[in-house]
């Protein structure tokens, strides 16, 4: 049988290329040898406050997008997380099941509650154990994820494992799926920090809906360093960062690319670079465009994907109150 892969993605700020290489091209290949569950996590969005209506477009942005970049609905199930009740319903049972101090631990909401110390919200600190109801409602077995979620992975794999020690089996331990090649694009301004939506710094990322000009300007902005030699070198990260990015839209191998920029100046690079980033999101801003030109067929698209995801989600839901005692 084919193993299933789920995976979500927050409807805030906007979707650049680190989201793009690191995770959404990433899931696009998995559809055809696995199931695969992939879900606009909205009820995450909203541990720290969202405008309304931005958030409702926000939404729709990002559904058009994952279409337009390789997400097929009818092989995949592609859903907007509050469309499916079970998933709050979940998060609340398991907020009832892990300790605290296990919460405590997590890193994210460590880094995120040391930056908005007066206005963050229990919903973030309970964060993990919604992203563990969005894991286990599924019987997830793989979950492609960034570095930066694998902590998260963990904690589901713990949560499941407690749980089932309790109760007897019930959730399917779930495994972190990480890519090989380009999972950390770094930001074009500060190549130290990886490229982040909720950095508002207009020379920071590469957004999927920047025009051509906007890309080229930011490439030939883009920190580098004061050395001459074009080569991959995790210790000057700023040209670095731009080779993984040639990198992974090329399709280039690592020798070829090192050879064809040899004895060519930082300038030629990022036109070079430009170019390529240019031509690779042309198809896509073109499929987003086609798709969200008709919102009905947006909207049925994602109706259709909550539908199939309901039964799924709430078959898990039936069991787990089952077990403790509820309904």
């Amino acid at each position: 049988m084919k193993k299933r892969v789920f995976s979500g993605i927050q409807p805030t700020g906007n979707i650049h290329i680190g989201n793009y290489l690191g995770a959404i091209r990433q899931w696009v290949p998995l559809q055809a040898a696995h199931e695969s569950l992939f879900c606009v996590v909205d009820l995450h969005a909203i541990t720290v406050p969202q405008d309304a209506a931005t958030l409702k477009a926000k939404i729709r942005e990002l559904a058009g997008l994952l279409i337009a970049a390789g997400i097929e609905p009818k092989a995949s199930i592609l859903f907007v997380q509050s469309h499916v009740s079970a998933h709050s319903e979940l998060a609340w049972i398991l907020n009832c099941f892990i300790p605290f101090g296990w919460l405590g631990r997590m890193t994210q909401f460590k880094e995120k509650s040391q930056k908005e110390r007066m206005v963050v919200s229990a919903g973030l600190f309970t964060y993990p154990a919604l992203m563990a109801a969005d894991i286990l409602l599924y019987e997830t077995d793989l979950v492609p994820v960034g570095e930066d979620q694998v902590q998260h992975v963990e904690l589901t794999r713990d949560v499941a494992q407690r749980f089932n020690s309790v109760y007897g089996e019930t959730f399917k331990l779930p495994e972190a799926f990480i890519a090989e090649a380009g999972e950390r694009i770094m930001g074009l301004d500060d190549p130290t920090k990886k490229m982040s939506k909720s950095e508002t710094q207009p020379g920071h990322a590469i957004n999927l809906l920047d025009s051509p000009d906007d890309v080229r300007g930011k490439i030939m902005r883009a920190t580098t360093d004061s050395l001459r030699e074009i080569r991959f070198d995790e210790k000057r990260p700023g040209i670095n960062n731009l080779l993984v990015i040639y990198e992974v839209f090329s399709g280039l191998g690592r020798p070829e690319i090192e050879a064809k920029f040899e004895g060519k100046g930082y300038a030629y690079l990022k036109k070079e670079l430009a170019e390529v980033v240019v031509e690779s999101l042309r198809p896509l801003q073109d499929r987003y465009h086609k798709i969200t030109a008709d919102p009905a067929y947006l909207d049925s698209l994602l109706r259709d994907g909550a539908a199939r995801a309901r039964p799924l989600a709430e078959r898990m839901l039936n069991k787990v109150k089952e077990k403790i005692g509820l309904g």
